[in-house]
């Protein structure tokens, strides 16, 4: 330790003890550090250094593949979601594209179907469109349940996004 150091030192034990118990304090830190460069700590073991660092390595291989697969967890989750978008999107477009009929109101649902308990049961088209709404809710539980290895927060916001506008298009017509 350098004169200066000591000086510090001893400045610093003067606010707290009295002058003598200061010098006192100062001397018992110099004899500490001189003990210290005499008995050095000796070095740990090659071998030991080896398996500590071969557990960090497979430590950090173990995180690599879990974030990869939370990643691809994710990606597929929303292929999933783009794929069924997509799918739905083009049902409705080609729907769309018939030619116009002339709709007489009294023959859109038979009266038979407005007495069903169920009218999934008697609409194929509606019946399809109830499947998807329930595939999305699925989807969704999965996601909120942690069922697809990832965080799923943000996939939680985008399903419930989709199944609301796939339930107004459902009202819409």
């Amino acid at each position: 330790m350098n004169v200066r150091n000591e000086e510090n030192l001893k400045e610093l034990f003067e606010k707290f003890v009295g002058g003598e118990q200061a010098e006192r304090a100062v001397e018992d830190v110099r004899k500490g550090e001189q003990i210290l460069r005499e008995h050095p700590a000796s070095e740990p073991d090659g071998e030991l250094i080896a398996r500590i660092k071969a557990e960090i390595a497979a430590s950090l291989q173990r995180k690599k593949e879990n974030a990869f697969r939370r990643i691809v967890y994710k990606t597929l989750v929303v292929a999933a979601v783009f794929i069924l978008l997509v799918t739905i999107g083009v049902e409705l477009f080609e729907k769309g594209r018939s030619e116009p009929e002339r709709v007489i109101t009294s023959s859109i649902i038979p009266e038979a179907v407005w007495e069903s308990e169920r009218l999934a049961d008697d609409d194929a088209d509606l019946a399809t469109l109830i499947a998807e709404i329930e595939q999305i809710e699925s989807e969704l539980l999965a996601v909120q349940l942690g069922e697809n290895g990832g965080n799923g927060h943000e996939a939680v916001t985008e399903l419930e996004m989709e199944l609301i506008e796939i339930n107004s298009d459902f009202w819409k017509g």
